[in-house]
């Protein structure tokens, strides 16, 4: 997840290479999770109108399309939300892989309806919503993410000091690999989740360097391993996600968070703020009518609850269409909240 606050992007090249990305990482995708990988297909880059085996209707409702960011508890909130707007509402919905910040570039060429879970991202907002009014906010999606770097927990066992980050220097010779090139490794995930990291290793004067995982499944595996294997790892992470309730990673404290601390990225110097996750639609759909937006709106849920969905995804291994027909039997009180005034 991309959080960093910082100035937005205006030079025309930037825009450029942002729209052609777009149109690009729509076309493609691998899905997130444990081990291998979420679902087994039920979300697609196509439209899919509900029971249409692929092809297109005209309904009330009209197309939706969302953005689905590569993590899991992401595919979880597009796989339960894409199966109620088509299978309730008969919407035509479009699903659209891409990062973070390109997905924010779909409000002004509308290829992109709403984004289902933003971690921030006040540059993107600025831009978008307060100054080219192409996006508006819609509020808490029920989700509260938390950020930071964390540890397994046979490590505190053996060193219940290691949670503090000014023992992490005394700590950095377990965590050499073959790419921290004699410092400790800072292991960080997917490319596109703009973080924090590199500055608070030189801000907090670490003899640490930041090493990218590659992905979030990269870190899963990476955590696993490490647990299992009784090897160092000192890693990039995150909550609301599933793997937590198998492998209970510990957090190690950062220097306090207070309001405006990470206001200049390259002088962080403190932990991430605890997230309050929110919805973020393009202005051109919030007018549209459409009662897809009413169910956008109306639609959230618990940390447990995402948690839920992508357990199905990443380790069950059930479709998206499969996990979210499972929770949503199980939560129709739920479901019948969203679909108010639809």
């Amino acid at each position: 997840m991309s959080v960093r606050t910082g100035s937005a992007r205006g030079r025309l090249l930037a825009a450029v290479v942002a729209v052609t990305g777009l149109a690009l990482a729509a076309c493609g995708g691998a899905k997130v999770g444990g081990g291998g990988g979420g679902g087994g297909g039920g979300s697609t880059a196509s439209a899919v109108a509900a029971g249409s085996s692929g092809s297109t209707t005209t309904t009330k409702c009209g197309t939706v399309t969302l953005a689905d960011n590569p993590w899991i508890g992401y595919e979880a909130d597009v796989a339960v939300v894409s199966y109620v707007l088509r299978t309730d509402l008969h919407c035509n919905v479009q699903i659209k892989h891409l990062t973070e910040q390109v997905s924010w570039q779909g409000f002004s060429t509308g290829q992109v309806d709403a984004i289902l879970e933003n971690w921030g991202h006040q540059d993107l907002a600025k831009q978008y919503i307060s100054n080219n009014h192409v996006a508006v906010d819609l509020g808490s999606d029920g989700l509260t993410g938390v950020i930071g770097w964390f540890v397994p927990p046979w490590m505190v066992q053996k060193y219940p000091d290691i949670t503090n980050w000014k023992n992490l220097n005394k700590y950095a010779s377990l965590f050499k690999t073959s790419e921290s090139g004699g410092k400790g490794q800072l292991l960080d995930g997917d490319p596109s989740y703009v973080t924090n990291d590199a500055a608070l290793v030189k801000n907090l004067h670490l003899n640490y360097k930041v090493v990218q995982g590659g992905s979030e499944t990269a870190l899963i595996q990476s955590f696993r391993a490490a647990q299992q294997n009784k090897k160092p790892l000192l890693a990039y992470f995150y909550s609301p996600q599933w793997f937590l309730n198998e492998v209970h990673l510990v957090k190690v404290n950062l220097p306090k968070y207070t309001p405006g601390c990470d206001a200049v990225a390259a002088k962080v110097a403190c932990d991430y703020p605890a997230y309050h996750l929110n919805k973020v639609v393009a202005a051109s759909f919030a007018k549209s009518g459409s009662p897809a937006f009413t169910l956008i709106k109306n639609w959230k849920w618990s940390n447990q609850q995402q948690n839920t969905v992508s357990k199905m995804l990443a380790v069950d291994k059930l479709s998206d269409d499969a996990a979210a027909k499972k929770w949503i039997s199980s939560n129709k009180s739920v479901v019948d909240g969203w679909l108010k005034g639809t």
